[in-house]
């Protein structure tokens, strides 16, 4: 064979093993062509009480009734219900989805940029909406994560993705979630974060005099000097945690904590300035030596106790590929003293009210995007099977790599 024949079959065999590595082949969901009403079932609507044999109607990708007694329009699609139960998207508040493929192959990851500063970096340009991650979340009832870039000082900025279309555009419910800063542990990063903001506010004041062209990172930064979007800061430790609220109350701007292993330590100071904590996950091992050993598990019942807004995410241990562990992060909280009801609570409507988007998703609502799913027992158990799933109405395929592979390793002992 001639060498350059060699080299291109070579090459095709590298983009084709590319495709199996990127590429999942669950075709997204068809708009929402009728009325569909869910009959019968528990309704868990999370901003109100739950409802047994209640009934749900969704039109156009909204929810247009919730109740005991529903008046079916015409042409309604009617799912029964019966011993079933629904919810509300599980919403993951920090992960790498989309970002990363394979945390051990670096061709599949784009998580981070390269330098300090980067808060002009956008998570909805990077996603891949092929990941195979993404419908293996979904069939265990997260149809909505944030993807979160990393690295650096200042990361970037995350962004709220919906687990189901054809493009990343598709599948932007919020392009600016946060701006991510990674606390900095020494005075002089301490000192150029400080500086970025106060060039961000010369930039804005020269702009306003119509004398500075555009600076796409500092842009990027107005919308957190202007309140229009949180500093969403990874911090821990104590000291970290406090350096973070001075900090962005000497800016004034919101702040939300990420991480949050030691917040119980400054619970009146985080209550005190309304301060939300993002834990990144409840499977962890203690902070320091002599931590009990279920510090992280006590530790949303802690929050909650001390009255601190928070939300539940199981990216912070193992990325995108950890998250579909979501609701048994959930479930590992209320094992340890967290109430059933706040843990549901804590992956649904907590995120979306932290992260500012539960006037669309989060809750069973009048209003709201139909992005739910019904399942066949409580979804904070392990047996538990998500049977059927819609993205604002659009019903999703289920399938994915890990039901694939399940039915291929059944089969193999019966041949």
């Amino acid at each position: 064979m001639h060498p350059y024949h060699r080299l291109f079959v070579f090459t095709a065999v590298v983009i084709l093993a590319a495709q199996e590595i990127h590429g999942s082949d669950q075709i997204p969901g068809a708009s929402q062509r009728r009325p569909i009403a869910i009959v019968g079932a528990t309704l868990h609507t999370v901003s109100g009480p739950t409802l047994s044999k209640g009934s749900i109607i969704f039109d156009n990708g909204r929810i247009v009734q919730v109740g005991k007694n529903a008046n079916l329009p015409d042409n309604v699609q009617v799912i029964d219900g019966e011993g079933k139960h629904v919810y509300p998207s599980l919403i993951e508040a920090y992960s790498d989805i989309g970002l990363v493929e394979i945390n051990s192959i670096d061709a599949t990851i784009d998580s981070s940029e390269v330098g300090s500063l980067n808060p002009n970096v956008k998570a909805a340009v990077a996603f891949n909406p092929d990941s195979e991650l993404i419908p293996v979340n979904r069939a265990n009832g997260i149809l909505l994560a944030v993807s979160a870039p990393e690295g650096g000082l200042v990361s970037g900025r995350s962004s709220l993705m919906m687990l189901d279309g054809w493009t990343s555009e598709d599948m932007t419910l919020q392009a600016d979630t946060g701006m991510h800063v990674r606390w900095p542990r020494n005075k002089d990063d301490i000192t150029e974060l400080a500086e970025l903001f106060a060039q961000t506010r010369r930039y804005q004041a020269a702009r306003a005099a119509m004398t500075q062209p555009r600076d796409l990172r500092l842009e990027a930064m107005s919308l957190v000097v202007d309140q229009h979007m949180p500093l969403i800061v990874g911090a821990s430790s104590l000291d970290q945690i406090e350096a973070a609220v001075a900090f962005a109350k000497h800016e004034g701007v919101r702040l939300i904590v990420l991480g949050g292993d030691e917040a119980p330590l400054c619970a009146e100071l985080l209550k005190r300035e309304d301060i939300p904590v993002i834990i990144s996950s409840v499977y962890r091992n203690p902070v320091r030596r002599h931590g009990a050993y279920d510090e992280g598990y006590t530790l949303p019942a802690k929050l909650a106790e001390a009255g601190i807004r928070f939300c539940i995410s199981a990216g912070g241990r193992f990325g995108a590929s950890g998250i579909r562990n979501l609701p048994y992060n959930a479930a590992t909280a209320a094992a340890y003293g967290l109430s059933e009801e706040e843990a549901i609570r804590s992956i649904t409507l907590s995120p979306a009210e932290i992260l500012g988007v539960s006037d669309r998703v989060g809750s069973l609502q009048v209003g709201l995007d139909a992005t739910l799913f019904i399942a066949d027992g409580d979804v904070l158990e392990t047996p538990t099977q998500i049977e059927v799933a819609f993205v604002q109405g659009r019903k999703v395929d289920l399938n994915n790599k890990h039901y694939q592979l399940y039915k291929k390793y059944t089969a193999k002992p019966k041949r």
